[in-house]
């Protein structure tokens, strides 16, 4: 018997869920926590548990249209108010439009007694009457353990915990409960995690003097989720859980290609330059001129009227400014214009991920075309190498899925193969460019290579790199049998190369000079016999006329002569007889 595919699930049975308008969360969540359902918000002190929860509540009655009751159990109004306008959010105008609702009940643990029942009656009819008095679809409780501080009996507990859950859930409403993480589990009673249907752990920890908050959805009942562990800031507008990357690889990609202000760069890559969008790899040691050419990039770019953006963690935008003007750089004008801007922060004032958020804001803000990280390795070494990638990766994803061309510079020691000590993050680059020192003959010159560069014909020799005061120059390196020769001594061998060719020169000129001589010599010699051959010629002909002027002088002599002597008179004569003589008359 034939079987029959499996039917794929109606759209009607899928879970619904609430978008929580926090950046990241949703996309973690695969749209937001569950609708309906209470959602446990669990961590230590200082981890962001009551932001988070506010913020839950803020993005409903602004974005989402959805009123929210927040009960606090720790926090007065006036307290939260003033501790959520840090995060650019007016509690107390949404209050006062009855958007959300705020509760404030103190509970001192000496006043709840385990003596007989102990249940939640007052708590069920005082929520009850906050959710109806708004239409409340979002309810935060903070914090659990307020609640429940003077209960010791476990059986208690539970059952306390699992009908205020049943009720939040009966009553349809979105509820994030805040809970104190314990020792040995995630909250402090055991319990909470398991009745209910989501649970969210914030963690604040310190690695090398640096604090990152991150985030783990570690529960979520009925629907797809992200499981690793995500960073996360507390910023001027709210919380964001970075990063969320395009794990499908599905960017878009543009043949249109960009010069990089370096002509004989351009043309090592094919003439044409980089693509737009792409991620553009420069690594080399300290004093090879990577900001040198990162600032020609940035400038070529500004040029096209493009907006570039910055980012150095090791100069101050005066000093780049400065020092570039030394080459013959000037991008004054370029920022006055509003085509170019700095961000400057030491890599240390800041944890990796903070570092991220602040990029991402100034991108989002600047919207430039083209970005520059100068050095990338600073950010690198705030965290392992897996974070340092892994920053890397998300940093790029966010650029390419805005068509933003990015120049990373990368600070590489010398002495270290290239495969050891760049390989992991090259590997997420489009082009690779190599700048290294190059020592010989006791002095220290730079060499250029591109090492790798995708979809594009790109050359593989080797070539100097020449920094002045009129900008920078790529030339060709002398390459003989004692190997590459740069510096003094690709001069020096140019020069022999100059004199050798000036010396076959002035012999061509010599033998030119002798073959003129020769022709001019062998022209008299014509000229010479040309003129014999006229004199000669000219005699024939003077012969020629004398012969036939004496031949007419006889001729009419003779006839002259015979003339005068009758020779040509006729005389009358008779007929003869047969005898032949005359008869007489």
């Amino acid at each position: 018997m034939k079987k029959s595919a499996p039917k794929s699930a109606s759209p009607g049975l899928l879970l619904p869920k609430c978008p929580t308008g926090i950046q990241g969360l949703d996309e973690i969540t695969g749209g937001g926590l569950p609708r309906g359902r209470p959602t446990l918000v669990c961590g230590g002190a200082g981890c962001g548990k009551t932001l988070l929860a506010a913020e839950f509540l803020v993005r409903g009655a602004t974005q989402f249209g959805e009123p929210g009751v927040f009960m606090a159990f720790e926090e007065t109004e006036a307290e939260l108010e003033a501790n959520v306008a840090s995060l650019g959010f007016n509690l107390k105008g949404l209050v006062g439009r009855r958007k959300i609702l705020i509760d404030y009940v103190h509970i001192e643990p000496g006043e709840i007694h385990e003596s007989g029942e102990y249940d939640l009656e007052g708590l069920f009819v005082r929520l009850n009457h906050a959710i109806d008095s708004i239409g409340a679809k979002r309810v935060v409780l903070d914090t659990l353990e307020a609640l429940f501080a003077g209960l010791r009996n476990e059986s208690i507990l539970r059952a306390e915990l699992r009908r205020l859950f049943r009720w939040l859930k009966d009553k349809g409403v979105t509820a994030v409960i805040t809970a104190e993480r314990g020792r040995e589990s995630l909250t402090r009673h055991g319990l909470e995690e398991y009745v209910s249907d989501c649970v969210i752990l914030l963690d604040h920890r310190v690695n090398d003097q640096i604090a990152t908050r991150h985030l783990r959805v570690v529960k979520y009942r009925g629907a797809l989720h992200g499981t690793n562990e995500f960073p996360f800031l507390i910023g001027d507008d709210g919380l964001s859980v970075l990063p969320i990357t395009s794990l499908g690889l599905n960017h878009k990609v543009s043949s249109e290609r960009i010069a990089t202000g370096i002509p004989r760069l351009d043309a090592m890559l094919g003439g044409r330059g980089f693509f737009r969008g792409s991620s553009i790899l420069l690594t080399g040691t300290a004093g090879t001129g990577k900001t040198i050419i990162a600032s020609n990039f940035a400038q070529a770019a500004a040029k096209r009227g493009e907006r570039t953006l910055f980012f150095s963690f090791e100069e101050s935008p005066n000093q780049i400014i400065r020092n570039m003007h030394s080459i013959g750089l000037r991008l004054e004008p370029l920022m006055k214009r509003g085509l170019l801007r700095f961000h400057s922060a030491r890599p240390s004032l800041y944890g990796l991920e903070m570092h991220l958020a602040t990029m991402f804001k100034e991108i989002a803000a600047f919207q430039p075309h083209v970005v520059i990280v100068d050095p990338i390795t600073s950010l690198m070494d705030l965290g392992t190498h897996s974070e340092g990638k892994g920053m890397v990766t998300r940093l790029i994803d966010y650029l390419k899925a805005g068509q933003v061309t990015t120049l990373f510079t990368s600070l590489t020691q010398g002495g270290h193969a290239l495969q050891q000590s760049e390989a992991g993050m090259s590997s997420l680059m489009d082009s690779w460019i190599l700048l290294q020192d190059f020592e010989g003959n006791g002095e220290r010159n730079r060499v250029l290579y591109v090492l790798k560069a995708r979809g594009m014909a790109h050359s593989n020799q080797i070539r100097e790199f020449l920094i002045s005061d009129h900008g920078i120059d790529v030339v060709d390196a002398y390459i003989g049998p004692s190997g590459v020769l740069t510096g003094s001594a690709r001069a020096a061998q140019s020069s022999l190369e100059k004199a050798a060719e000036l010396a076959t020169q002035q012999e061509a000129a010599r033998l030119k000079r002798e073959v003129e001589r020769k022709r001019a010599a062998i022209e008299r010699q014509i000229s010479g016999l040309r003129s014999d051959y006229e004199s000669e010629s000219a005699e024939l002909r003077r012969i020629a006329e004398q012969v036939g002027t004496s031949t007419q002088m006889l001729t009419t002599e003779q006839a002259e002569s015979g003339r005068l002597r009758q020779a040509d008179a006729k005389v009358a004569t008779r007929p003869r007889g047969r005898s032949g003589l005359r008869r007489k008359s």
